[in-house]
């Protein structure tokens, strides 16, 4: 195995400063407008809308057949 050569350890040491630095220079994020909840309570009703109209496939209104299934 050959060593490591002391120019590779200062590159590598060089490349890490760089990105530590990027890394601290970017802006903080802002704070988000929404937490969320507007978007899990518009899912919810679309599940529930799914919900409403399957069951409306699977049992037709067909007073006939009462307490049959499918």
């Amino acid at each position: 195995m050959a060593p490591i050569s002391r120019a590779s350890v200062v590159l590598v040491m060089a490349v890490v400063a760089v990105l530590a630095a990027a890394a601290n220079a970017q802006a903080p994020a802002s704070a988000p407008a929404s937490d969320g909840t507007s978007v899990d309570q518009g899912i919810a009703y679309v599940l529930m809308l799914v919900a409403l109209v399957l069951t409306y496939l699977i049992h037709p209104l067909d007073a006939s057949s009462a307490y049959k299934l499918f």
